[in-house]
């Protein structure tokens, strides 16, 4: 954790103790508090962690503090599902909650109805890179995939013939979407049905296998998609891809028809 880090977890969690009321915990208000919130000793004692620990904490040493005690601090202070994201990234950690919080992940409404009126092939990705939701103009345009039992997208790529066919330059493409899923998923590799999905395309890939073993790491980014379409032919898009607000597992897709 870099000093920067290390201060800023310090301020974060002095500030949320001192608005913390006592009687919100079940402690008596008292008339002898100098300071607002909870004591020091009275954090670390419903968090089931040393005083001294926690001390340096909000100090803004430089130390290691384990996932389980960063979520009993949470869940004492009550954080929001953001400010609980905050607080596991300064402390450059992983949520253990966030597996089960993936199982519960559902794609808002209004996001779904979006994607529906979109006229450019627009989809919806969760964590583990399954289509959740789409348009016709999508499925009209990946055959073989959103209109399949299997939607996931690297089991698409890396094990359908009907890929090979679609995307061009193949190879590139497949190696780079990989290294792009390395990054997206790199927080969540824990997750089972993300360890389950990497297992399996392992077993049934040798081509996936080689390249999720040269641990490449990009960025997904925008730019030209070529595909070779069995019954439209030719055709070249210009790809967006966006975290919406408030979905931080889903990933939106859309290509923007450019000439070819």
């Amino acid at each position: 954790m870099s000093l920067v880090a290390a201060t800023t977890l310090g301020d974060f969690l002095r500030a949320h103790r001192e608005r913390m009321a006592p009687e919100a915990v079940g402690l008596p208000a008292g008339i002898r508090r100098r300071t607002p919130g909870l004591r020091r000793e009275e954090l670390a004692m419903l968090c089931g962690i040393s005083l001294t620990w926690y001390t340096w904490m909000e100090q803004g040493r430089d130390i290691s503090v384990s996932p389980t005690a960063l979520a009993r601090l949470a869940t004492v202070l009550r954080l929001n599902q953001a400010e609980r994201a905050y607080l596991f990234d300064l402390a450059r950690k992983r949520d253990p909650a966030s597996a089960v919080a993936q199982d519960r992940a559902v794609a808002p409404p209004a996001l779904i109805a979006a994607i529906n009126a979109m006229t450019m092939p627009a989809y919806l990705l969760d964590r583990a890179w399954n289509a959740s939701a789409w348009n016709p103009e999508a499925e009209a345009l990946f055959g073989g995939w959103l209109d399949g039992p299997d939607r996931n997208l690297l089991r698409f790529i890396f094990l359908e013939p009907a890929a090979r066919a679609l995307i061009c330059d193949w190879p590139d493409r497949a190696r780079r979407v990989l290294a792009e899923f390395r990054a997206d998923a790199g927080r969540h590799l824990a997750d089972p049905a993300i360890a389950e999905l990497v297992a399996a395309l392992r077993r049934e890939s040798a081509f996936f296998a080689s390249c999720w073993d040269e641990h490449t790491v990009l960025s997904r980014e925008g730019g030209t998609r070529d595909f070779q379409h069995p019954r439209q032919g030719r055709l070249r898009y210009e790809q967006i891809a966006l975290t919406p607000s408030g979905a931080p597992d889903f990933k939106l897709v859309m290509l923007l028809a450019v000439k070819a």
